[in-house]
């Protein structure tokens, strides 16, 4: 690294390389939080094609409202699953139904990842704050104490870039700037390939419903997944052999056949499709000095379960707030290690999880094909073995339970991973549960997470006085907003189940960084600022510049 003492003045705060979603969403939440970006892709402008990462998480499109409502939009044009049908051979295992729950999302909504690309487009042609950069190929990263140097081949020439700190967010084919970056990609490539076909075709029945086939007769051996999309579209996926030539498959009519053998003999419009591998790989560091890597850059994991894009947003929110945090003068560049610690376990877990349904879907050893073969054959009568089939965990929120940035709480320890389809009860490092709430600024009707994510906020229960502490605080140079949960309507305390003594410090991603008991003030300032890290600023602040203003949305 270059030690330079020379300070440089920055061409932004940050700059992002790579202006996919994962870009495009950290990009978006740093103007969420006042900081400037500078977006540059290689590709002279956004390809439109194909449904690619088509399964957005309830979660991940709360993270997305907070973009001028971009996840509700996106929640109203994709389809929501009703069912997920499971098949072995000709017989249905077993049929899940998705019902109404009272979240604001749905758990799932299939659109593909073009038009999510347009929506998120169309909140940063809104942003003054984000200059996206296209035909910027980076090939040389320069580090210094105070700035960051990105070397950029355009059309024009050659041009340098400098910023406090960058995110590479340049997806699974980003080898250049992870070589670069000397990071080490380690893992392990699946030798079967799978076919993508998005078809456009009337199939009456099908259009709220996924459908995953093991061992069909019309592809033995391996397996079918079918998702719904907008527009009567339906991606269907099929594992084929290694040696699979979809040029052939054309010439003979085969990819016809294979069509037909799914939908029957009714007419379909081929609008995109694709042949890939499925990868297992994760980087060493996702910190490396003044960048930052996410999304697909940083981790790859096989699609069951929609794990790939869902998990780079949540890398993009975690980035994003520290950065901010950082570059406003509220923590040190210590908070940026924390990055590293949450996001990898958080990818780690995902490889363990698409690991295991990989083992089962392709089994690579006799034992995994024989153990495969025996809980299939057994699902088909009993459906205590129906557990044991895996055709993927869906995605879900990473819980920061040992994370440094959360204080313990004995009286709420964490309950462990839970059932498939449900979340853990509240903890410290769990994401806090949702509730509408009246807005105390401006008294219109709101969500308990969008509060959240405008800054560090403390709720507490309704014995605590929640204006006294907040006082308390501001005499220990700490002005955050405090509210009493009974304060923002009738439904936070039952839907938080947060106690009357309770007093919550909720980080501005959303997960609880600490659930205190009967607390001083100085104990709900010690979890404040191991949020922060150890170098947080406690100066009281002016009439200029008041904490509660520095840390929220522009």
């Amino acid at each position: 690294m270059n030690t330079a003492t020379e300070c440089v003045r920055p061409d932004a705060p940050v700059i992002v390389i790579g202006n996919g979603p994962v870009g495009q969403t950290t990009a978006l939440l740093l103007a969420h939080w006042g900081i400037a970006t500078i977006v540059v892709d290689q590709r002279a402008q956004r390809d439109l094609v194909g449904s690619k990462a088509i399964a957005q998480q309830r979660d991940v499109l709360d993270i997305w409202d907070v973009l001028d409502g971009a996840g509700r939009q996106i929640a109203e044009e994709g389809v929501t699953w009703s069912r997920s049908r499971t098949f072995y051979r000709e017989h249905e295992l077993f049929c899940t139904e998705y019902v109404e729950d009272g979240h604001t999302f749905p758990p799932f909504v299939n659109i593909s990842q073009s038009r999510t690309e347009q929506i998120l487009d169309e909140r940063i042609a809104a942003t003054p704050l984000v200059d996206v950069r296209w035909g910027h190929r980076v090939d040389d990263i320069v580090q210094h104490d105070d700035h960051v140097e990105l070397a950029c081949e355009t059309p024009e020439g050659r041009v340098t870039l400098r910023a406090a700190y960058a995110v590479a967010c340049v997806g699974a084919r980003g080898n250049e700037v992870r070589e670069l970056l000397g990071v080490e990609f380690g893992g392990r490539t699946f030798g079967d390939r799978f076919l993508i076909c998005d078809i456009r075709a009337d199939l009456p029945g099908w259009h709220r419903e996924r459908r995953f086939y093991f061992d069909p007769e019309w592809n033995p051996g391996r397996q079918v997944l079918i998702h719904p999309c907008p527009d009567s579209t339906f991606r269907i996926d099929w594992q084929v052999p290694e040696d699979f030539d979809l040029e052939v498959e054309e010439e003979t009519g085969r990819l016809d056949q294979r069509i037909r053998q799914v939908i029957g003999d009714r007419p379909y419009d081929i609008v995109w499709k694709s042949v890939y591998r499925f990868h297992s790989r994760i980087v060493d560091r996702f910190r490396v000095g003044r960048v930052l890597l996410a999304g697909d850059a940083a981790h790859l994991v096989s699609p069951f379960g929609g794990r790939g894009l869902n998990s780079g947003v949540q890398d993009a929110e975690n980035a994003a707030w520290k950065l901010a945090a950082v570059l406003h003068g509220m923590a040190g560049e210590e908070l940026l290690d924390s990055y590293h610690d949450e996001r990898y376990a958080a990818a780690q877990e995902n490889l363990a999880i698409t690991g295991a349904t990989m083992e089962f879907l392709v089994p690579q050893t006799e034992a995994e094909r024989a153990r495969r073969l025996d809980v299939l054959e057994r699902a088909v009568e009993d459906p205590a073995a129906r557990s044991e089939v895996d055709s993927g965990r869906l995605a879900e929120p990473f819980w920061y339970v040992d994370s440094p940035l959360t204080t313990p709480d004995p009286a709420r320890p964490f309950a462990g991973r839970p059932p498939k389809g449900s979340v853990p009860p509240p903890s410290p490092g769990v994401l806090i549960p949702d509730a509408p709430i009246e807005d105390p600024a401006t008294g219109t009707e709101t969500r308990l997470r969008v509060l959240a994510r405008r800054r560090i906020t403390v709720l507490t229960g309704d014995a605590v006085d929640a204006e006294a502490l907040r006082e308390e605080l501001l005499r220990l140079g700490r002005a955050v907003p405090a509210f009493r949960a009974g304060d923002l309507g009738g439904e936070v305390a039952g839907r938080t189940g947060i106690r009357d003594d309770e007093v919550w410090v909720v980080r501005p991603d959303g997960h609880l960084a600490a659930t205190l008991t009967s607390p001083h003030a100085i104990a709900v300032n010690a979890a404040i600022t191991r949020v922060f890290g150890s170098r947080v600023s406690t100066t009281v602040p002016t009439a200029r510049t008041p904490v509660e203003n520095v840390f929220s949305p522009s």
